[in-house]
Protein backbone atom coordinates (compact mmCIF):
# COMPACT_ATOMS: atom_id res chain seq x y z
CA UNK A 1 0.00 0.00 0.00
CA UNK A 2 1.31 3.76 -1.01
CA UNK A 3 1.83 5.76 2.09
CA UNK A 4 1.19 9.73 1.84
CA UNK A 5 3.72 12.09 2.79
CA UNK A 6 2.50 12.35 6.23
CA UNK A 7 3.10 8.50 6.58
CA UNK A 8 -0.60 7.80 6.76
CA UNK A 9 -1.54 4.71 4.76
CA UNK A 10 -2.99 5.74 0.91
CA UNK A 11 -6.44 3.95 0.78
CA UNK A 12 -6.46 4.62 -3.18
CA UNK A 13 -8.99 6.27 -5.20
CA UNK A 14 -12.65 5.72 -3.66
CA UNK A 15 -13.52 4.61 -7.38
CA UNK A 16 -10.72 1.57 -7.19
CA UNK A 17 -11.71 1.16 -3.93
CA UNK A 18 -15.66 0.61 -5.21
CA UNK A 19 -14.85 -1.26 -8.50
CA UNK A 20 -12.70 -3.58 -6.20
CA UNK A 21 -15.45 -4.27 -3.48
CA UNK A 22 -18.60 -4.47 -6.48
CA UNK A 23 -16.00 -7.47 -8.35
CA UNK A 24 -14.29 -9.29 -4.85
CA UNK A 25 -17.77 -9.52 -3.65
CA UNK A 26 -19.06 -11.70 -6.67
CA UNK A 27 -15.46 -13.04 -6.91
CA UNK A 28 -13.33 -13.11 -4.23
CA UNK A 29 -10.30 -15.22 -5.88
CA UNK A 30 -10.61 -11.99 -9.20
CA UNK A 31 -7.13 -11.15 -9.83
CA UNK A 32 -5.66 -7.63 -9.61
CA UNK A 33 -5.96 -7.43 -13.76
CA UNK A 34 -9.43 -7.85 -13.51
CA UNK A 35 -10.17 -5.70 -10.85
CA UNK A 36 -8.27 -2.83 -12.69
CA UNK A 37 -10.39 -3.48 -15.72
CA UNK A 38 -13.10 -3.45 -13.38
CA UNK A 39 -12.42 0.35 -12.36
CA UNK A 40 -11.25 1.04 -15.92
CA UNK A 41 -7.89 1.59 -15.12
CA UNK A 42 -4.37 0.10 -16.19
CA UNK A 43 -2.76 -2.16 -13.91
CA UNK A 44 0.08 0.03 -13.47
CA UNK A 45 -2.50 2.61 -11.94
CA UNK A 46 -4.14 -0.06 -9.23
CA UNK A 47 -0.33 -1.13 -8.31
CA UNK A 48 0.36 2.40 -7.80
CA UNK A 49 -2.15 2.45 -4.77
CA UNK A 50 -2.19 -0.91 -3.81
CA UNK A 51 1.16 -2.70 -4.36
CA UNK A 52 -0.46 -6.15 -3.48
CA UNK A 53 -3.61 -7.67 -3.50
CA UNK A 54 -3.29 -8.04 0.26
CA UNK A 55 -2.72 -4.28 0.47
CA UNK A 56 -6.33 -4.01 -1.57
CA UNK A 57 -7.54 -6.86 0.84
CA UNK A 58 -6.76 -5.20 3.88
CA UNK A 59 -7.99 -1.65 2.43
CA UNK A 60 -11.41 -2.65 1.81
CA UNK A 61 -11.26 -4.83 5.33
CA UNK A 62 -10.70 -1.55 7.49
CA UNK A 63 -12.80 0.82 5.12
CA UNK A 64 -15.87 -1.97 5.82
CA UNK A 65 -14.71 -2.69 9.65
CA UNK A 66 -15.06 1.05 9.92
CA UNK A 67 -18.07 1.88 7.89
CA UNK A 68 -20.09 -0.85 10.44
CA UNK A 69 -18.62 0.76 13.48
CA UNK A 70 -19.72 4.25 12.43
CA UNK A 71 -23.20 2.94 12.36
CA UNK A 72 -23.16 1.22 15.38
CA UNK A 73 -22.21 4.30 16.92
CA UNK A 74 -24.08 6.85 15.01
CA UNK A 75 -27.47 6.13 16.65
CA UNK A 76 -28.73 5.24 19.80
CA UNK A 77 -28.01 1.40 18.99
CA UNK A 78 -25.64 1.53 21.93
CA UNK A 79 -27.03 4.03 23.83
CA UNK A 80 -30.41 1.88 24.55
CA UNK A 81 -28.31 -1.12 25.83
CA UNK A 82 -29.57 -1.94 29.28
CA UNK A 83 -32.47 0.52 29.51
CA UNK A 84 -35.95 -0.85 29.62
CA UNK A 85 -37.68 1.25 26.72
CA UNK A 86 -38.92 -0.68 24.26
CA UNK A 87 -40.13 2.05 22.04
CA UNK A 88 -36.21 3.32 22.09
CA UNK A 89 -34.89 -0.42 21.35
CA UNK A 90 -37.42 -0.30 18.26
CA UNK A 91 -36.18 2.66 16.62
CA UNK A 92 -32.79 1.95 17.70
CA UNK A 93 -32.42 -1.59 15.95
CA UNK A 94 -34.75 0.24 12.92
CA UNK A 95 -32.14 3.47 12.48
CA UNK A 96 -29.10 0.73 12.56
CA UNK A 97 -30.65 -1.68 9.79
CA UNK A 98 -31.35 1.42 7.39
CA UNK A 99 -27.61 2.15 8.59
CA UNK A 100 -26.76 -0.88 7.65
CA UNK A 101 -28.17 -1.27 4.18
CA UNK A 102 -26.07 1.45 3.05
CA UNK A 103 -22.75 0.30 3.92
CA UNK A 104 -24.08 -3.73 3.25
CA UNK A 105 -21.51 -4.42 -0.06
CA UNK A 106 -18.54 -3.61 2.59
CA UNK A 107 -19.82 -5.63 5.51
CA UNK A 108 -20.45 -8.35 3.08
CA UNK A 109 -16.35 -8.01 2.17
CA UNK A 110 -15.74 -7.67 5.70
CA UNK A 111 -17.50 -10.57 7.55
CA UNK A 112 -17.03 -13.00 4.07
CA UNK A 113 -14.35 -13.05 2.10
CA UNK A 114 -11.78 -15.54 3.11
CA UNK A 115 -8.45 -13.47 3.26
CA UNK A 116 -9.62 -11.30 6.30
CA UNK A 117 -8.93 -14.55 7.92
CA UNK A 118 -4.91 -13.91 7.61
CA UNK A 119 -4.90 -10.49 9.06
CA UNK A 120 -5.95 -11.15 12.31
CA UNK A 121 -6.63 -7.45 13.63
CA UNK A 122 -9.41 -7.19 10.89
CA UNK A 123 -11.08 -10.89 12.17
CA UNK A 124 -10.48 -9.48 16.28
CA UNK A 125 -12.34 -6.36 15.22
CA UNK A 126 -14.83 -8.32 13.05
CA UNK A 127 -15.66 -10.55 16.65
CA UNK A 128 -15.56 -7.33 18.45
CA UNK A 129 -18.44 -5.56 16.38
CA UNK A 130 -20.29 -8.94 15.99
CA UNK A 131 -20.39 -8.91 19.96
CA UNK A 132 -21.27 -4.90 19.78
CA UNK A 133 -24.19 -5.68 17.56
CA UNK A 134 -25.43 -8.75 19.47
CA UNK A 135 -25.49 -7.09 22.62
CA UNK A 136 -27.99 -4.66 21.43
CA UNK A 137 -29.99 -7.22 20.29
CA UNK A 138 -29.95 -9.20 23.28
CA UNK A 139 -30.81 -5.98 25.44
CA UNK A 140 -33.96 -5.75 22.50
CA UNK A 141 -34.87 -9.23 23.40
CA UNK A 142 -34.95 -8.28 26.99
CA UNK A 143 -37.48 -5.59 26.96
CA UNK A 144 -39.78 -7.52 24.32
CA UNK A 145 -38.62 -6.04 20.86
CA UNK A 146 -36.98 -9.37 19.70
CA UNK A 147 -38.43 -12.48 19.83
CA UNK A 148 -35.99 -14.53 22.94
CA UNK A 149 -37.12 -17.84 21.67
CA UNK A 150 -33.47 -17.67 19.80
CA UNK A 151 -30.26 -16.81 20.59
CA UNK A 152 -29.23 -12.85 19.41
CA UNK A 153 -26.20 -14.17 17.66
CA UNK A 154 -28.39 -16.11 15.44
CA UNK A 155 -30.72 -12.84 15.06
CA UNK A 156 -27.14 -11.17 13.78
CA UNK A 157 -27.01 -13.95 11.75
CA UNK A 158 -30.69 -13.66 10.29
CA UNK A 159 -29.68 -9.59 10.06
CA UNK A 160 -26.35 -10.45 7.40
CA UNK A 161 -28.16 -12.73 5.88
CA UNK A 162 -31.47 -9.80 4.61
CA UNK A 163 -28.68 -7.38 4.29
CA UNK A 164 -27.07 -10.03 2.10
CA UNK A 165 -30.32 -10.38 0.18
CA UNK A 166 -30.87 -6.64 -0.61
CA UNK A 167 -27.12 -6.61 -2.12
CA UNK A 168 -28.06 -9.40 -4.39
CA UNK A 169 -32.12 -8.01 -4.86
CA UNK A 170 -30.50 -4.62 -6.32
CA UNK A 171 -27.45 -6.82 -8.57
CA UNK A 172 -30.17 -8.46 -10.00
CA UNK A 173 -32.99 -5.68 -10.52
CA UNK A 174 -35.69 -7.43 -8.39
CA UNK A 175 -36.27 -4.64 -5.69
CA UNK A 176 -35.47 -0.79 -6.55
CA UNK A 177 -33.01 0.43 -4.72
CA UNK A 178 -34.55 3.00 -3.09
CA UNK A 179 -36.81 -0.10 -1.71
CA UNK A 180 -34.49 -2.28 -0.03
CA UNK A 181 -34.02 -0.45 3.45
CA UNK A 182 -37.75 -0.75 3.92
CA UNK A 183 -37.87 -4.18 3.00
CA UNK A 184 -34.96 -5.27 5.05
CA UNK A 185 -36.24 -3.82 7.99
CA UNK A 186 -39.91 -5.62 7.74
CA UNK A 187 -38.47 -8.42 7.00
CA UNK A 188 -35.60 -8.37 10.04
CA UNK A 189 -38.68 -8.18 12.61
CA UNK A 190 -41.43 -10.17 10.75
CA UNK A 191 -38.77 -13.19 11.23
CA UNK A 192 -37.44 -11.61 14.94
CA UNK A 193 -39.74 -9.08 16.11
CA UNK A 194 -41.71 -10.16 18.85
Amino acid sequence: MSVSSAGVPDRGDDRLLAAALRLLNTDPAATMAQIAAAAGVGRATLHRHFAMRDDLVLALGTRGLERWEASLRAGDALAVVGTDDAEAHRAAIEDLVRRSVVDAADYAFALTHPEIERHPDLAGTVRRLIDLETTVLASAQRVGVLRDDQPAAWLDHVLFGLLRAGLDAERYGDVAPREIADHVVSSFFAAAGR
